[in-house]
Formats: C-alpha cells, sequence, structure tokens
C-alpha cells in the first residue's frame, strides 16, 4: 500500500509521469493554483482516510488485509474460508497465478477441515481458474507486447498472443467443464476467445461448442478505423475513466484532456500540436494534484469565451463513494483552476453523471448532476441555478427533481420543441425519468421565479430499461424531434452474450430506443430498428462514422468482472429507419472495459475519428486510450462553431437544421449543440456530415434564450464556420488539417501488476 502525502511538495500519483515499478513519484506543483492545490489536499486526506475494505476496487491493500487475516486466525475452518476471497483479491491486484495457488489450496484442503466442496461451487472455481489463466496469457501479450491489434474482436493477426501458455490452460480447464456442463454457455464464450487469442478459431474450436463467425459478421462495411494513439503521443495507460475532446486554447486544434476513476490517478491534458502530435500539458496547465474522477462534461459555464471542465467522482462506491466534484476554469493562458468552493459547487457524493443546459432561459448553464443512492445511503440529485456571476445556488428540491435514485445517466433536450430542455434520466435501480420542464410558476417568469419539473416518463413510455446505464438524446431519423436512446446494464452471465449473438432466450437487460411521436409521447422503435439486443455498454456516443448526415452510434462494453470480455458494439444509422451493426468490419470491437467516448474531428479533415478511455475497475484492471482514425467515406460536411450572445455562449441546446440540395431534391439533417451523450464528451463545435450533397440551401439555428431563428445562406461544403448569435453573416475558419501520424508497430504496455509506466516517444 502506498500513501499520498503532502509535505511540502505537491506529490500525487500520475499515470505516466509518476509511476514507475508502482511507486509514486513526487511531482513540484509548480503551475497548481490555490483552488487545485486545496481540492488536491481534500482528496489526499480522502485516500489517506479511506476504509479500503470498504472500498471493494483496493484489491492490493485488500489482499494484504486478508493475508494478515489468515496468519493470525485459528480457526482451521474461517481460514480455509478466506482461501477463496484472498484468490478474488490477488486476481484482482494483478497476480492471477497467487490466485490460482490459493484456489488450489482450497480445493486440496477441504477435506482436511472436513467440508465439501459442493458440484456448484466447484463449477464456479472451474470458471476462475480458466479466467486466471486468461488473464495470465492477456498480461503477457495484449498489456506486455500490446499492438493495435492487442484484444481487437475478433482476435486475429498482430492480435494473436506469442506466448500462449495461460489460453492453452485455461482451454483445458473450460473443455473438462463443458464435457460436465454442455449447456454451460458462460464457459462456451471463454472457450471460443480462448482459441481467438491463439489464431485457432474457428478451425480448432470443438464444433459442438463453436460461436460461428457468421453471427459478428457486419451488416454493412464501414471500412476498418485504424488505433492511431501511439503515434499521436495519445496511447495513455490507465482504468475506467472520462475524456474530454475539445478546442481549450481557441487555437482550432482539439485537445484532449483524460481522467481515471481511480482516486489516486493524475487527470491529464495534452494539447494538439497541429501535425498529428500532442504534448502533455498536465502540469503546466496547473493540473498537478486533481486526481480521480471516472467521467468528465465540458462548457463554457462563466461565458468568458473559454471551455471549463467539470470532474466527477465516487461512482459505484456507495457510502464510500463521499467524493468531491471539481469545477475546473479555464483561464484563457493555458492554465486552469479548481473553482469549485468558490462557485458554490461544493459537495460530496458518488456520481458520475451530470449535464450543463440553461433551464430558465436567462443565458447562462446551469449544471444538473445525477447522484447514486441505494438503500439507506441517500444521495439525492443537484440542480444548480447559475446566479450569473459565475457562482451557483442549488435547487433540485424547490424545482422538483431531487431524485433518490440510482442515476447512472442523464440528458438535456426539449423533446416537445416548447423551447425550454427537459431532463431524462437513467436509473441503474428501476424506473427512468423524464423531466419535462414546465417553466416559472405563478406571475413571475424571471430567471429567479419558482420553477417546476414533472416527470411525465410513464406517460410517455419511456420507463425502460428498469436497469439501465448510458443515455443519448438526438434526432437520430431527421424529423426535427429528440428521440432517446438508453442501455441496459444487467448481466446475468456473460453467457448471455452467446444466447443474443445466436438467437436463444436470455434473462440479461436490453438496450430500448425510444422514437419521439412529437406529441409528448414516444413510440418503443427498439426491434423496428435493430436494437432488441443484449449490448451492455458502460459508455456511450453517437456521431457520423461515414458523414452520410444520419447520427451513428458506438457502445463502449463489459462490467467490472474479468469474465466479461465481450466486445463494444458499433451501430450504422441507415437512413434512420434502423441500425446495422459494424462492429467487426469497422474494427471497433474492442474486448477491454470501453468506457469514455469522443466522437471528434482530431486531425481537421472533415470526417469523425472515435477517441475512447479503455480499462477496467479493479486494480489490475488496466489498459489504453485507443484513438480510432476515420478511413473516410467520400462524403461531404460542415462544421459550425457557435457562440452564443444573449444564449449562453457555448450555444448548448441551439438547435440546427441544415438544408442541402441532393440529386433527390431538398434535404434536411437536424443537429443540437451538445457534448453527445453521458458518459465522454465530444467537441462543442458541431460537426455534421452531407452526404452526397450538392451544395447547402441553408442554415437555420433556433437560439434556445431569445426563441429567434437565425437563417444563414451562402456556406459551402467541406468547410469549418464560426457563427455568433444574431450575426448577419458567418465567418469561414480557415483551419489546417493534418496527417495523424502512423501507430507505433509494437511497444510495451502497462506492467507491474497493471500500474501503468513511461511510454517511448512517437516516431
Amino acid at each position: 500500500m502506498f500513501m499520498l502525502k503532502l509535505i511540502g511538495v505537491f506529490c500525487v500519483t500520475m499515470c505516466c509521469l509518476g509511476f514507475s515499478s508502482g511507486v509514486a513519484a513526487e511531482i513540484p506543483a509548480l503551475a497548481a493554483k490555490a483552488g487545485v492545490q486545496k481540492m488536491a489536499a481534500r482528496l489526499q486526506e480522502i485516500v489517506r482516510t479511506e476504509d479500503v475494505m470498504k472500498n471493494s476496487f483496493r484489491n492490493r491493500e485488500r489482499a494484504a488485509v486478508i493475508k494478515g487475516e489468515i496468519a493470525v486466525e485459528t480457526d482451521s475452518v474461517k481460514r480455509w474460508l478466506l482461501l477463496p476471497r484472498l484468490a478474488d483479491e490477488e486476481l484482482r491486484s494483478g497476480d492471477p497465478t497467487g490466485a490460482l495457488a490459493s484456489y488450489e489450496k482450497f480445493e486440496r484442503g477441504a477435506a482436511a477441515v472436513g467440508q465439501t466442496i459442493q458440484a456448484k461451487q466447484q463449477l464456479m472455481l472451474r470458471h476462475e481458474k480458466a479466467i486466471c489463466n486468461l488473464r495470465i496469457g492477456e498480461r503477457q501479450n495484449c498489456l506486455t507486447n500490446h499492438t493495435i491489434e492487442s484484444c481487437l474482436f475478433p482476435i486475429r493477426k498482430l492480435g494473436v498472443y506469442q506466448r500462449q501458455e495461460g489460453p492453452r490452460e485455461a482451454i483445458r480447464i473450460l473443455t473438462e467443464t463443458l464435457q460436465q456442463h454442455r449447456s454451460d454457455l458462460k464457459a462456451v464464450w471463454l472457450l471460443n476467445i480462448a482459441y481467438m487469442t491463439l489464431g485457432e478459431y474457428p478451425e480448432k474450436v470443438p464444433p459442438q461448442w463453436l460461436i460461428p463467425p457468421r453471427v459478428f459478421e457486419s451488416e454493412h462495411d464501414i471500412k476498418p478505423f485504424v488505433d492511431v494513439a501511439s503515434g499521436a503521443g495519445l496511447d495513455m495507460p490507465g482504468w475506467a475513466g472520462g475524456c474530454v475532446v475539445d478546442d481549450f486554447d481557441g487555437d482550432g486544434f482539439l485537445d484532449v484532456m483524460l481522467s481515471s476513476w481511480e482516486i489516486r490517478s493524475q487527470m491529464r491534458f495534452f494539447r494538439s500540436n497541429g501535425d498529428g502530435s500532442f504534448t502533455e500539458r498536465t502540469k503546466e496547465a496547473g493540473l498537478i494534484g486533481e486526481i480521480g474522477g471516472l467521467n468528465m462534461i465540458q462548457a463554457d459555464y462563466n461565458n468568458d469565451g473559454w471551455t471549463d471542465v467539470l470532474v466527477l467522482r465516487g461512482a459505484w462506491l456507495g457510502a464510500a463513494g463521499r467524493y468531491p466534484n471539481s469545477l475546473l476554469r479555464n483561464n484563457g493562458d493555458g492554465t486552469f483552476e479548481d473553482v469549485t468552493e468558490e462557485a458554490g459547487l461544493l459537495s460530496f457524493h458518488p456520481t458520475q453523471t451530470a449535464v450543463w443546459f440553461d433551464f430558465n432561459g436567462d443565458g447562462w448553464l446551469d449544471l444538473f448532476i445525477g447522484n447514486e443512492s441505494y438503500g439507506s445511503d441517500v444521495h439525492p440529485s443537484e440542480l444548480f441555478r447559475s446566479n450569473g456571476d459565475g457562482t451557483f445556488t442549488e435547487c433540485a428540491k424547490a424545482v422538483g427533481v431531487d431524485v433518490d435514485d440510482y442515476i447512472k445517466g442523464v440528458a438535456a433536450a426539449d423533446f416537445n420543441n416548447d423551447g425550454r430542455p427537459d431532463l431524462y434520466l437513467s436509473s441503474r435501480s428501476g424506473a427512468n425519468f423524464l423531466f419535462r420542464n414546465d417553466g416559472p410558476q405563478g406571475s413571475d417568469k424571471g430567471p429567479k421565479a419558482a420553477w417546476r419539473f414533472t416527470n411525465i416518463a410513464a406517460a410517455a413510455g419511456v420507463t425502460e430499461p428498469l436497469m439501465s446505464f448510458p443515455t443519448a438524446a438526438a434526432d437520430f431519423d431527421n424529423d426535427g424531434l429528440m428521440d432517446i436512446l438508453v442501455m441496459g446494464y444487467a448481466l446475468t452471465s456473460v453467457g448471455d452474450v452467446v444466447a443474443d449473438y445466436m438467437g436463444k432466450p436470455f434473462r440479461s437487460e436490453k438496450a430500448r430506443f425510444f422514437r419521439n411521436k412529437g406529441d409528448g409521447t414516444f413510440t418503443d422503435a427498439t426491434k423496428e430498428v435493430g436494437l432488441d439486443k443484449l449490448i451492455l455498454a458502460m459508455s456511450l456516443n453517437f456521431g457520423d462514422y461515414d458523414n452520410d448526415g444520419w447520427l451513428d452510434f458506438l457502445a463502449g462494453t463489459g462490467d467490472p468482472d474479468f469474465a466479461t470480455v465481450i466486445p463494444n458494439r458499433a451501430f450504422r444509422n441507415a437512413d434512420g429507419k434502423r441500425f446495422q451493426d459494424v462492429t467487426t468490419s469497422g474494427g471497433l470491437g474492442h474486448l477491454q472495459k470501453g468506457h469514455a467516448i469522443s466522437f471528434a474531428d482530431i486531425d481537421n479533415d472533415g470526417d469523425q475519428d472515435v477517441f475512447e478511455v479503455i480499462g477496467g475497475a479493479y486494480a489490475d484492471d488496466t489498459y489504453r486510450t485507443s484513438l480510432l482514425k476515420n478511413p473516410g467515406h467520400g462524403n461531404h460536411w460542415v462544421t459550425l462553431k457557435l457562440e452564443g450572445r444573449k444564449s449562453n455562449r457555448s450555444a448548448l441546446g441551439a438547435r440546427i437544421k441544415v438544408n442541402v440540395k441532393t440529386a433527390a431534391g431538398s434535404r434536411a439533417i437536424y443537429k443540437t449543440v451538445s457534448s453527445g451523450a453521458s458518459f465522454g464528451a465530444s467537441p462543442l463545435r458541431q460537426e455534421i456530415g452531407l452526404g452526397q450533397a450538392l451544395g447547402i440551401e441553408s442554415v437555420e439555428i433556433f437560439w434556445p434564450t431569445t426563441g429567434e431563428t437565425q437563417i444563414l445562406q451562402g456556406l459551402s461544403k467541406n468547410r469549418f464556420y464560426s457563427v455568433r448569435e444574431g450575426d448577419a453573416a458567418p465567418v469561414l475558419l480557415n483551419l489546417r488539417s493534418f496527417t495523424l501520424r502512423p501507430p507505433l508497430e509494437k511497444y510495451c504496455g502497462p506492467v507491474g501488476g497493471g500500474f501503468p509506466v513511461s511510454l517511448p516517444a512517437a516516431k
């Protein structure tokens, strides 16, 4: 166990800057301002005083505690019963060999203490031992000898393991298991994955247990995206976390900010060099000490023209997750300051989801935070109303959105087109919420008037799934109405993934797609659009893979369990009628745990690339971020950077309608300004695909504060524009495009139990 200390210099754990063989380095906070230092000290105190046995993800420390208990326990049965607990923590902390030894010791020791291992327990032990061996293979190959195709589903070519002892032993165990339990679909899934790692799928998989390759075939050829993160200098090791891709310094190039849910892990900031590479500027930006954070979202909260960032902490930890969030103000000089406390946002609740929106139309962004209540540990959601001076007042109860629920995703959108943004909340513990913004109550119609929201989810038909996670609000069918996409998040067994691919029944929760009917209600069109599937998404964001003007999406999949090695799922929107699975054709099906996703035109070439944070929750479940370069599809585009004057400066909530001329006639393409869905943040400038448009006839922008529609003409396709509210014409932006540097052919990944290490320089 290591502790963080504040002893004259600012010391924090750093994913790349501070870890070497698992030891934290001491980094002086040369540029850290007072607010950052104060928050860092607060976070370090939480780490120092936390009871590791109440945090199921502090696995190294927990393993040490259990070993101590075993050493002093005099009762042989109690000592024996501690062995599976120890094995679990050893596996999760990066010692699968030790976990195997503990499991075997448990099995061998049963008779000596007069105990019998029941058949169900024996099956579970076989599963765990197979997973231990798969983890050994993963550590020796995907991590230590990482390539751009490591863990890319279906595994082949550069992803095939060079060291094969682990998966070979896993195959032996799983084969024996299936000979006794022929319907064990969990073992079937792991067996097929194990053969993939050896390059022997499908040929050598026993026919009775083969998952046929045809079930993984894409429904459309989206062309393969290639991971160029290593060449760009963005190949960062870490755990589950958040990301924001946006232009933080106003130079026209998109920068990247990352966070990791591991509370001791330093968040990181990378500035684009405008040449296909990035330079880390974490220390120079004054961010040393800002640690932890499962998700982040951005907006210009104080209307000063610079994009700020909110970091969200404490998710999934219940009572142990009473962490503060951080509001990082962009100072416009390359540095950030933590203004959480002075802005009135300091509170201590477990959360990972929030949304910026101007609920009262005063031109200042407000903030809704969905907190996680579970059982008797109650954390009501919060709504912070902007006071118009950079500070906020909490008012959730007063307006009726102080929800006591396990909130996992939130989206703000004007679902009924009445000019006021509503809220959709996904819940992990029951029915979802749709809060209609009813506006001010009484005679006072001002921004600080008594406001009210009403939950109309049941009447609108959008309560399901009853256990859900990320959600998105967007106009997926280009009819001018905002639809809802929400992912189910309840897995009975990874075997249900096999059942879904094979068309067999299963009990795990599915996704839902709700099409807006325009009358305050929605149609459940999940089956109609081809999304009646088990996706098990932890993250979700939407963009346009092929610039055809229809919004697609990518779902980052998984759960903390090491057995849940399932591919990310990519879906293409086919003319607003259905979604096509393009996971394998696009090379987008990573098997590692998928978290924050950003669709962003990183290289300013007009098509959207995909940046993703990949990694799990347990101490050893680290992986690397990916930057997937769009191969291009020959379609047209336009990018609009909106600037509100009376409306909020970020233009969040502004509705865009691009009218284009095509060979078949006129067509309308709709987009609402946001950073995307509820996990991962895309740029606030709007990157809009135009398909094979012959030209742009006009652009209509509905501004949320004034309710006025600005009509612009004379725009050309394949250009960047800045649009200021009320101006007669847009401003053409001459942004330079560049080529993203190719990936390094082969490079080292995390070692030493999953602790990240320094990377070689990009070539």
